[in-house]
């Protein structure tokens, strides 16, 4: 992987991840009455004790219909509780619009399985919401029974330079904010289908990915951004005992396979527990490019 592709591919990360808008109509779904403050919670699937309750966090700028398609998977076994960051994807920014995002957010989520009495909980999470699962594991590992996480770096300075470092990566970062802070809306929207079809093969998928980013709040998707970007989750990993399956994807644009794998088996290098599963002819969407296989690893992580 060059040094520019791995630029490239991390201004599109960490502007799109984004996640498809669509209307549907669950086998059973309601919103939380009392919803937490920094992001919003759908249930869908089975009713209260009929089945395991899984977390579904998705990542930067995204829906949480990111999960549609798997959703419908699960519903007729598992009650699924599909989270929504405040201020992305169209969801009001509510305090995301002021201060820190991802500590109160994972806060947020830890008070949420208290309330909900859902400890520990599986939990599947996409890129940035990899991220909040990571954290989450790491300040309240009662919360957690295992993760599935796809396509998350525990540093994303990493797609950078091998040897980046918080500090390092910072000028850049912040550079990347303000930049995107300052872009008129036009511009933005004109800029997205190059962008996205860096993050996502499936031409649908595509669409549904700018739409999310497109619909997001500005201000919370830059000021979340800059804060994964200066966010290196490594010296934790170790003290995460929570199992863990991490899937990548690969395509051979990308560089050669031993290289793309040695990003993340090197990044993870000191988590105990962990699996690591490559998904071919994928970019960073796997569950849009290779939904088969995605629904094969879901299955699998959900197994007991």
């Amino acid at each position: 992987m060059t040094a520019s592709t791995k630029a490239f591919r991390i201004v599109a990360l960490l502007l799109l991840l984004a996640g498809v808008l669509l209307l549907r109509k669950p086998l059973f779904s309601q919103t939380i009455t009392a919803a937490p403050t920094r992001f919003s919670v759908v249930i869908e699937g089975v009713a209260p004790g009929k089945g395991t309750n899984v977390l579904l966090i998705p990542g930067l700028a995204s829906s949480r219909d990111v999960y549609a398609a798997e959703a419908k998977h699960l519903t007729a076994n598992y009650r699924l509780h599909l989270v929504q960051i405040a201020g992305f994807a169209g969801e009001p920014a509510g305090p995301n619009a002021t201060g820190p995002i991802l500590a109160p957010v994972v806060e947020q989520l830890h008070q949420y399985l208290v309330d909900n009495h859902l400890q520990p909980i599986p939990i599947i999470a996409h890129s940035m919401g990899g991220l909040l699962a990571l954290m989450l594991a790491n300040a309240h590992p009662e919360d957690v029974s295992k993760l599935l996480i796809i396509d998350t770096l525990p540093f994303y300075g990493l797609v950078f330079n091998p040897a980046a470092t918080v500090e390092n990566v910072a000028p850049q970062a912040k550079v990347l904010h303000d930049q995107f802070i300052a872009m008129p809306n036009d511009q933005f929207a004109a800029s997205q289908p190059l962008f996205t079809s860096r993050l996502v093969i499936s031409p649908d998928g595509a669409k549904a990915v700018s739409a999310s980013s497109i619909a997001s709040d500005r201000t919370v998707f830059a000021n979340a951004m800059l804060e994964d970007l200066g966010t290196d989750l490594r010296p934790q990993l170790a003290a995460i005992k929570t199992p863990m399956t991490l899937l990548y994807p690969y395509e051979p644009a990308e560089g050669s396979p031993t290289d793309v794998a040695a990003l993340y088996t090197n990044a993870y290098a000191a988590k105990p527990n962990l699996q690591i599963i490559r998904i071919d002819n994928s970019r960073h969407f796997i569950m849009y490019d290779q939904p088969a296989a995605f629904d094969k690893a879901v299955e699998a992580f959900l197994r007991p």
